[in-house]
């Protein structure tokens, strides 16, 4: 054996997996496009051409919302034409994460700025070992789904949290949106959803049998054991395969945010990092005083939401029935208890001197919110004109016809549906809207074939699930890069979907054969839930 000649390498440079080379490629596909702000102006000329040219064709499909055959509608006729017009600032200001985001992030800017966040993060850091950080964080995830839309507000804040550990924050960001969005039907608390897909599914069911009823939590055993596995797999994703292509990502912090966010304590380091040592004994006052408050908060609420006759309740008192006024509150209740612990902990701590600091803390968080309204603003008129032209109705309906030719075993028509989900997903983001198209198609389709409802709805939600971090038109996608930016400011679109497609891959490939085990099994979905029509 030879000795390495002076000032050569001491072994030759090793081959990248396929893998990072294929997320590279990606990431680099991605960034080259134009900002996501552009695509969505892009895409909303798209569909008017589109709408223009298929309105002249006639469609066999039938809308199953109507009944009617299927209608593209010409977004370029006048009438047409003048209805957008006219509804563009309704549409902005009707876009569902606008409000989610800005009131939500009022209160948690003030909790930032006193230094309430960067003090909880460092508390709880002292108790959670640095090994179990992405585990915790996509486990929180996944039961914000309880929330609704409020659990977006974990993404920011997982990205601080992980800064905080000495990690990289664009893992933190991409693990809670993976647990939240991808993991988006595993969840063993129940939420608003499930009565709200399960009536899609009865009223597909009942296109064959008018008495057939779905109970709301059919899909419950199958979600709550659905979530061990997803966090396992989310957990690995994250720190073997996301967080180490990211090293290459500087972290570049701006120093006004970070100001803000290590308050007092920040001082102690230098501007663009936040403090991450023990805290003092001041800390430790004004951070049990602002727990203190948490707990109060907390209590009073669940004294107004017991009582049987609460106004918080919904219908048939059901505090988590979509209409349940508690539910609706989420993103209020949000802004409250971040909001008065934030001023308590700025108080005790000595970080707020008066008034005028917590109107600091708020404007701050708004400052950077401006890129956001104007992506807002471009993604709602792109939503509003493409469902009013019933493109996505006409895609959704042609995947489940053509799936229904092919006459598939029942296994193989499970999986067909997930993947039709996923292909849909890309054009039509809302879960409940997708269903809505697809459930009169495809509950029927499948109980001829003999496959229950409940099943059907199962892999539906699989499906929607797991492409939920991958569709374009999702508009907490653009959002979530404008998050990545805080940290990484050349960051794009592509970085983003190249850190969750292996997320995707690896649920999707944990999923499939979850749910046909489950069923090869005989393990119940949920409640009242068989897997063959009619139950035997």
């Amino acid at each position: 054996m030879t000795a390495p000649k002076p000032g050569a390498p001491d072994r030759a440079p090793q081959a990248q997996p396929a893998l990072v080379r294929l997320l590279g490629v990606v990431e680099a596909i991605g960034n080259r496009l134009p900002d996501p702000t552009a695509l969505f102006v892009l895409f909303l000329a798209a569909v008017l051409a589109a709408s223009a040219l298929l309105s002249r064709l006639t469609w066999s499909l039938v809308d199953p919302r109507s009944g009617a055959p299927l209608q593209i509608v010409n977004l370029l006729d006048g009438k047409e034409l003048a209805a957008l017009l006219s509804g563009m600032v309704g549409a902005f200001t009707a876009f569902p994460p606008l409000g989610v985001v800005l009131v939500a992030l009022l209160g948690i800017g003030v909790a930032e700025h006193a230094g309430l966040v960067n003090a909880g993060v460092r508390a709880a850091l002292a108790l959670t070992p640095r090994q179990l950080l992405t585990p915790a964080t996509v486990l929180v995830a996944l039961l914000s789904h309880t929330a609704a839309d409020a659990g977006l507000v974990l993404l920011p804040l997982a990205g601080i949290i992980f800064r905080a550990s000495g990690r990289h924050p664009v893992a933190g960001i991409a693990a809670a949106l993976a647990g939240w969005a991808g993991g988006f039907s595993a969840n063993f608390i129940p939420s608003g959803i499930d009565p709200l897909l399960a009536g899609l599914t009865q009223a597909g069911a009942q296109l064959v049998a008018p008495a057939y009823v779905v109970n709301p939590l059919c899909n419950w055993f199958f979600a709550s054991a659905s979530c061990l596995p997803i966090v396992l797999v989310a957990w690995f994703v994250t720190d073997r395969i996301v967080e180490p292509r990211l090293a290459s990502l500087p972290v570049v912090e701006q120093a006004e945010e970070a100001a803000g966010s290590g308050g007092a304590a920040g001082a102690a380091g230098s501007k663009d990092e936040p403090a991450t040592g023990p805290l003092d004994a001041r800390e430790r006052r004004a951070l049990t005083a602002a727990l203190a408050s948490i707990a109060i908060g907390l209590a009073l609420l669940a004294l107004w939401a017991l009582p049987g006759g609460s106004a918080l309740r919904g219908t048939g008192g059901s505090l988590t029935a979509p209409d349940a006024a508690l539910m609706r509150a989420i993103v209020p209740l949000i802004f409250i208890l971040s909001l008065v612990p934030g001023i308590v902990y700025g108080s005790v701590a000595g970080t707020f001197r008066s008034h005028r600091d917590i109107v600091t803390g708020m404007t701050r968080a708004m400052a950077g919110m401006g890129y956001y309204l104007v992506l807002a603003f471009c993604a709602a008129q792109f939503l509003a004109a493409f469902a009013r032209s019933n493109l996505g109705v006409l895609v959704a309906l042609g995947g489940a016809d053509g799936l229904k030719q092919l006459a598939l075993p029942g296994p193989v028509m499970i999986v067909g549906i997930i993947l039709l989900t996923n292909a849909v997903n890309l054009l039509m983001a809302s879960s409940s809207a997708k269903w809505a198209v697809l459930a009169p198609v495809l509950v029927p389709m499948l109980m001829a074939l003999g496959l229950s409802p409940e099943l059907t709805q199962a892999a539906y939600r699989v499906g929607d699930s797991t492409s939920n971090i991958l569709t374009p038109l999702n508009p907490y996608i653009p959002l979530t890069v404008l998050f990545i930016r805080r940290w990484s400011p050349s960051a794009g679109l592509g970085t983003l979907l190249a850190q969750m497609i292996p997320y995707w891959a690896a649920f999707t490939l944990i999923w499939i054969p979850l749910l046909l085990a489950w069923w090869a099994l005989g393990l119940p979905l949920g409640l009242n839930a068989p897997y063959l029509y009619p139950a035997p």
